[in-house]
């Protein structure tokens, strides 16, 4: 029977590749795959492209990310906060880059790519420098302009439970972006804290069907970690 449980993170991030466009659920710590990040610095790609809500927090997770000059490009909406020194500091020398998109508009370019959308319009931007090279149109008296969706080739989510199948429940605000990411992404690789027969999942809890889900290891319940 279809198993895509993996025996450890790393296993499940082996073929990420150099240069790979990779998104990370989380939304400040809560939801962040940590031990997936971590994972993901072992394994060793580089030149990467992220796609998150923020920029990292302290020196743990994405912040160890930078830390380790494996990121090319952040797109994200809250790249600063005042605990996002690593990125802070690597943008002001020029050692990364940054794309910065308003949260609404992120969180709908990720689904677009999940939906099969070309694109949309929005209002959000509109006549403001985060406008500049894209197309524009009035529509009734309004103006809007046009935004493409965000695909990725990896994501990275995390989750509390699932089955081997790869369903998934979330703890609450944790949820976050990780079903959307699952739905952009070539290959989506979740973390939870135990993986459960099949039938155990409530199917009214289950906000991620496991047809989005290509990989999942179990890492028990993560320890309390300071972003600092």
């Amino acid at each position: 029977m279809l198993s895509k449980v993996r025996t450890s993170a790393l296993d499940a991030l082996a073929d990420v590749r150099d240069g790979a466009i990779v998104m990370v659920g989380g939304f400040g710590n809560a939801g962040m795959p940590m031990e997936l990040v971590d994972a993901l610095i072992e394994q060793g790609s580089r030149d990467l492209t992220i796609v998150s809500n923020n920029a990292g927090n302290g020196t743990t997770g994405l912040a160890a990310l930078l830390a380790a000059g494996r990121v090319r490009k952040v797109i994200c909406s809250f790249p600063r906060q005042t605990d996002s020194f690593v990125f802070d500091e690597l943008y002001r020398a020029g050692k990364v880059e940054l794309e910065l998109v308003p949260q609404g508009n992120l969180v709908e370019r990720i689904r677009a790519a999940g939906a099969g959308i070309g694109g949309f319009f929005t209002p959000t931007g509109y006549g403001t420098p985060l406008a500049e090279g894209k197309e524009s149109r009035v529509i009734d008296g309004r103006g809007y302009i046009l935004e493409y969706p965000i695909h990725a080739d990896v994501a990275l989510i995390k989750g509390r439970l699932a089955d081997r199948w790869g369903n998934m429940v979330f703890r609450k605000t944790a949820r976050n972006f990780g079903p959307i990411m699952a739905s952009a992404a070539k290959v989506s690789v979740a973390q939870v804290e135990e993986i459960v027969e099949l039938g155990a999942l409530d199917p009214e809890a289950i906000a991620l069907p496991g047809i989005f889900v290509s990989r999942v290891v179990a890492v028990g319940k993560p320890a309390a970690r300071s972003a600092a």
